[in-house]
């Protein structure tokens, strides 16, 4: 059983820099054709990508964010990361990391969320 678990502040000021991490278990985020991703949900609107991280570490963002955003990994944790810098209101959501099967390209497992806002 895969299981993903977000974690960080939940507060954040606007400006400064958003810093997630998800801690995997039941499988190797190095497993071949898996990818690691952040998905968020503002509030009143639907999922939104942010990134993901693949099993060879290459990174892929959504161009709207890309500038803002770096995800890495720590193999050994068997965890990864999330920063996404110079944070505003609108970037104030519930923030998923979730499994993306390569070989359906499609979202398998999901951690449970973590809520993040920005405010001063």
């Amino acid at each position: 059983q895969v299981q993903l678990q977000e974690s960080g502040p939940g507060l954040v000021k606007p400006s400064q820099t958003l810093s997630l991490t998800c801690t995997v278990s039941g499988d190797s985020i190095a497993a071949l054709r898996f990818y690691w991703a952040w998905v968020r949900q503002p509030p009143g609107k639907g999922l939104e990508w942010v990134g993901y991280i693949s099993y060879l570490g290459n990174t892929y963002y959504n161009p709207s964010l890309e500038s803002r955003t770096s995800i890495s990994r720590n193999t050994s944790n068997n965890q990864f990361h999330l920063q996404l810098t110079s944070v505003t209101p609108e970037d104030t959501a519930m923030y998923y990391c979730a499994r993306l099967d390569g070989s359906i390209w499609s979202f398998d497992y999901w951690g449970q969320g973590t809520q993040v806002t920005v405010s001063s």
